[in-house]
């Protein structure tokens, strides 16, 4: 019969050895991020001679030419309205969609909800050709309606998904009661099941947000004006045909990830919440 040390020891070395996968894990997230840093610190002729995370000499200088070149206060408006704009209707579309498909009886519920999940299988650009068709039908392209439109499109699936997913979770004598207190179905979803879905709905909007400030190609297609363009567009401008500025190039990349760092800090709490109820329910 084994004693209780050996299964003490075993406990220890199974804890040792999953700090250490995920520590090695997070680092190996977390080292792109730092390198890119440092090397938008660093000049053109030390940024592949100076291979130290800590610059001898720090060049401030990058973000301004950066933001000056790049013309990145035009692009970067252009990236927060688009973002801020899919994001707030992809969250009202789909919560909606979610409590229909989640709380209503209708014809063909099922029907469209596995059309809706049977998209999530294209991927974005085998649908360019008929987007480009239909928007210059209705003289979307080149328009941000347009752009705005596409892309709330590209991510009601997955979110109505989520969100229908989590309202099956909801207890019905909730809704119920909410019910005999005079609640409409409105209401319902207004005040019952948009609050207590707060976790899901910061992953939505993570996730959407991340899609849209990272979008390239579909704007490239729609867009025909440069200045209607998203902020993607002004890293192409440090990237030439011979010559590359990269140190500039890796200060562009920072100030560009800088937004979707600070959302994921500010709504972490929520996701961390999602994840702590999917691992004790799921």
């Amino acid at each position: 019969m084994k004693s209780k040390i050996y299964y003490k020891l075993k406990k220890i070395i199974f804890n040792l050895s999953t700090q250490l996968f995920l520590l090695t894990v997070a680092i190996s997230c977390i080292y792109p991020l730092v390198w890119t840093v440092s090397s938008s610190l660093k000049t053109q002729e030390t940024i592949f001679s100076d291979i130290s995370l800590i610059p001898k000499k720090f060049n401030f200088k990058n973000y301004y030419f950066a933001i000056k070149e790049g013309n990145f206060s035009r692009y970067f408006l252009n990236s927060v309205f688009y973002t801020v704009s899919v994001v707030f209707l992809i969250v009202i579309i789909s919560s909606l969609a979610a409590f229909a498909f989640s709380r209503l009886n209708f014809c063909a519920k099922n029907i469209i909800f596995f059309i809706f999940i049977g998209a999530m299988m294209i991927p974005l650009p085998g649908g360019f050709v008929p987007l480009y068709v239909l928007l210059n039908k209705l003289h979307l392209r080149n328009t941000p309606i347009g752009y705005i439109l596409c892309m709330t499109n590209v991510g009601l699936s997955m979110s109505i998904f989520l969100l229908k997913t989590f309202f099956d979770t909801i207890p019905k004598e909730l809704e119920d009661a909410a019910r005999l207190d005079g609640c409409s179905k409105i209401r319902l979803w207004w005040n019952i099941f948009l609050p207590l879905s707060k976790p899901m709905l910061a992953v939505v909007i993570v996730f959407n947000a991340l899609n849209v400030w990272n979008e390239y190609l579909l704007a490239l297609l729609i867009f025909d004006n440069k200045d209607m363009m998203p902020l993607q567009r002004a890293l192409v401008v440090f990237q030439g045909e011979f010559l590359t500025n990269y140190p500039v190039l890796m200060s562009a990349l920072v100030i560009t990830t800088l937004p979707i760092i600070i959302i994921y800090f500010l709504i972490q709490k929520y996701i961390r919440k999602e994840v702590i109820s999917g691992a004790l329910f799921g």
